[in-house]
């Protein structure tokens, strides 16, 4: 009994926790025992099995004169990595890596990453078609052209680049069914509007700091500008002929706008693409368009003949005052001519019989037989031919 509480109090105690593990590795068929066919190292002859690199060298084993085991695997390896950073440990300045050498290595790397920041943070390439802004610890600094520009190294001062050439186009509206645009016209008719603007970078500065949402800004004001501008014009004149008209005093109405908040924006066009009724009433409006447009036409057309029958009038005047300053210089000679023509032009579409004096030969009606024979002779060649 004593012997076992010796030995049970005994495994309870560091060394012997460690010879209980010892032994249990030893007897276990794995990589840190030596399994079954292997031995201990008690001088029973056999080769001993693979030593565990958990477990220490035992006081036991030295006493009895065995040959201490070396380090393991994975003390070597510590004790390596403990060297390279600078760490002690028993033989620790041997094989790692040297502290002065990788201060070395850490200070040249660290200089190229700040070559490189200060390479690509500084020097900046404006294309000719673009405006950059610079901006000095957030705020503006100043606005440089194309070219080459050297700054100082982000994050002291950024640059960003604008297009100021480029014409943008927004689309207000569309012109399917689904989405429609209603414009309330100044006779209380409402109008489908599909419009678009273009518009382009006037100041790239007050674009990038004046406005939240430059292009939400500007939608809004053209909305606004459509509106207003409609609600001046009837609704025959918004979806006819008054659609330049609006187009101009929108543009104008929104570069005026912008221009009092300061957008850096210029408008460089508004261009409807649809005007018509609402779809309920579409059919009705086309076709009272059509009688307009026939009404149209039939006024043109009684025009161009008032314009034809005054051009024809203002000629015979002319040519009648000049027949009065002949009449004027020789009148009897004028009236004897005018007398003639106005025969030949009476007497030339009638058949004509003339009755001469006693003693003269009559006349011979020879334009009436001419008549009479011009008749027949398609019939003859038609007999002749048969």
């Amino acid at each position: 009994m004593n012997n076992e509480n010796e030995g049970s109090m005994g495994s309870r105690t560091p060394g012997g926790l460690r010879q209980f593990f010892h032994q249990i590795s030893l007897m276990a068929n794995s990589p840190w025992g030596s399994g079954p066919k292997g031995g201990d190292g008690d001088g029973d002859g056999k080769k001993p099995g693979p030593r565990n690199p958990w477990v220490t060298p035992d006081p036991v084993d030295i006493q009895r004169g065995r040959k201490p085991r070396g380090p393991s695997a994975l003390d070597e390896l510590l004790r390596k990595g403990r060297g390279g950073f600078g760490g002690g440990g028993s033989g620790g300045g041997g094989g790692g890596f040297n502290f002065a050498d990788s201060a070395k290595v850490w200070k040249w790397a660290i200089l190229g990453v700040v070559a490189i920041w200060v390479l690509f943070s500084s020097f900046h390439v404006v294309p000719p078609e673009k405006e950059g802004v610079v901006t000095h610890l957030g705020s503006y600094s100043r606005t440089v052209g194309p070219g080459w520009k050297l700054t100082w190294p982000a994050p002291i001062e950024r640059m960003r680049t604008e297009d100021v050439r480029a014409i943008r186009t927004m689309a207000v509206g569309s012109p399917n069914a689904t989405d429609e645009n209603f414009v309330l016209t100044r006779d209380q008719s409402l109008v489908d509007l599909a419009y678009e603007v273009r518009w382009s970078v006037r100041d790239p500065e007050l674009f990038f700091f004046q406005l939240a949402d430059p292009e939400g800004t500007i939608r809004e004001v053209a909305e606004s500008s459509m509106r207003a501008t409609v609600a001046n014009f009837d609704l025959v004149q918004a979806i006819g002929p008054g659609r330049v008209e609006i187009e101009r005093q929108v543009q104008a109405r929104m570069q005026d706008l912008l221009n009092e908040y300061r957008a850096g924006v210029a408008i460089q066009g508004i261009a409807i693409r649809q005007a018509d009724p609402p779809s309920e009433v579409d059919e009705a409006f086309k076709a009272v368009t059509a009688a307009q447009q026939q009404r149209e036409s039939a006024i043109n057309e009684a025009r161009a003949y008032e314009a034809q029958v005054l051009e024809g009038a203002r000629g015979e005047t002319a040519a009648f005052d000049k027949i009065y300053e002949q009449y004027k210089l020789s009148p009897q000679v004028t009236r004897r001519r005018l007398y003639y023509e106005t025969m030949e032009r009476v007497l030339s579409n009638v058949d004509k019989t003339i009755v001469e004096a006693r003693g003269v030969t009559p006349y011979l009606p020879l334009n009436e037989v001419q008549r009479r024979v011009a008749p027949s002779a398609p019939e003859a060649a038609t007999k002749g031919g048969q």
